[in-house]
């Protein structure tokens, strides 16, 4: 027998069916989100990762993937991790010392730009709104015209605190105008909201795989212009990063060569749920989310509690609600996780609880579960709410939308 060192305990872990709750929660957070089957099994899925069959799903990917993203970019590409991942690529490739950066923050990841930013050395400059609304048009313009800038950042949603730049097409329109990349971060909006990223004239946009794409974690995709492109492919810089290099990401995804051992099963999965996507429309998908999201809004507010976000800047996909002023949300969440088996998601900096909105959340029957929970877990702890004046205004306006939310 080959020796071990007996002063390491062996560990006994119990089998994972006895770790799992018998009845999985239904996920309503702010992502990871529910998986259809075709993608939960596509993802159960193990192929080689340099074969002709994986080239050809890497084919599938890029061409649907422009459909999702709306434009006819060839730079669209994979990346193996969350969509952080695909932030710090865009950064990482756009940004250097010498070249000067505008953050538009008003939360956690938009804000996150700039700390990557600053990580390779780049001159950051952070934007905010002095009242807390999402960064508007005009004050991005006052900031171009004090100062010059590479690259402007940005999210389209503010995952958060579910808030909505609703002035993103200006605001790239702008960044365009003044000679500046753009980087959108859509990453739970894409699929849940319109983003024409030829249309407006971004020039980069990153997402993730969890959230209104509704596939396995672990996997992110981001879409280059060809001005952007050109400015990666030409830097004389040193490239920070080696996995996250667009040059040899394009070698894989492009040219079917050998980068890294590819995440198969995600990307397996990514396949099933981009095909879905196309096979409901675009159309149909932002109606679905738009109406969900309305009618969990009016339930909610007929219920007796507040919306964080004001209607002109508030997400279809990621619902915040504020928290009535003495209660502990953490228990009312863990109540409803107890009793219901339905997780709803705490905020980042504001007194508010998320409700995720993406994807195969946004069906009829979780809303109604959801919003049951929400309501009866509240009011064990005193809030004065009345669950079931909230359920008839969620199935109000569920029956005159019944065929976009199903």
């Amino acid at each position: 027998m080959i020796p071990v060192d007996g002063n390491i305990k062996r560990p006994q872990p119990p089998p994972l069916n006895q770790v799992l709750p018998a009845e999985p929660l239904l996920l309503m957070t702010a992502g990871p989100v529910p998986v259809p089957a075709e993608v939960a099994h596509a993802g159960s899925l193990v192929i080689n990762h340099v074969g002709e069959t994986m080239a050809m799903v890497v084919r599938h990917i890029r061409e649907m993937s422009r459909y999702v993203f709306q434009t006819t970019d060839d730079r669209i590409y994979g990346v193996s991790g969350p969509a952080s991942a695909a932030m710090e690529m865009a950064v990482s490739n756009l940004l250097w010392p010498g070249r000067r950066v505008l953050v538009l923050r008003n939360g956690l990841f938009s804000g996150r730009f700039a700390e990557m930013a600053e990580g390779v050395g780049a001159d950051v400059t952070i934007l905010e709104d002095p009242d807390g609304r999402p960064v508007s048009a005009p004050l991005v313009a006052a900031a171009l015209k004090a100062a010059s800038y590479d690259v402007i950042t940005m999210v389209q949603g503010e995952t958060s605190s579910g808030v909505y730049t609703s002035d993103l097409a200006e605001i790239v329109q702008l960044a365009n105008d003044h000679g500046a990349l753009s980087v959108v971060d859509a990453v739970c909006t894409l699929s849940t909201m319109p983003l024409k990223k030829d249309e407006w004239g971004i020039d980069v946009v990153v997402t993730g795989s969890q959230k209104g794409l509704s596939s396995l974690p672990g996997v992110s995709l981001i879409s280059f212009s060809d001005r952007a492109w050109e400015v990666a492919a030409q830097r004389t810089a040193l490239r920070p990063h080696w996995c996250l290099d667009v040059l040899r990401a394009e070698k894989f995804w492009g040219g079917h060569q050998y980068h890294y051992t590819a995440p198969v099963p995600a990307l397996l999965a990514l396949h099933e749920a981009l095909r879905l996507i196309i096979e409901e429309t675009l159309e149909l998908r932002f109606k679905r989310h738009l109406h969900s999201s309305l009618s969990l809004q009016k339930g909610v507010e007929a219920m007796g509690l507040r919306l964080y976000a004001p209607p002109a800047y508030r997400l279809n996909s990621v619902l915040s609600i504020e928290v009535p002023e003495g209660i502990d949300d953490a228990r009312a969440r863990k109540y409803m996780t107890d009793r219901f088996k339905v997780l709803i998601a705490d905020s980042f900096g504001i007194s508010a609880v998320r409700i995720g909105q993406m994807g195969e959340q946004c069906r009829a029957p979780n809303l109604f579960r959801t919003l049951h929970a929400l309501g009866v877990s509240f009011a064990r702890q005193g809030v004065d709410v009345d669950p079931s004046a909230g359920m008839v205004a969620l199935e109000t306006h569920l029956a005159d939308y019944a065929q976009d939310v199903l």
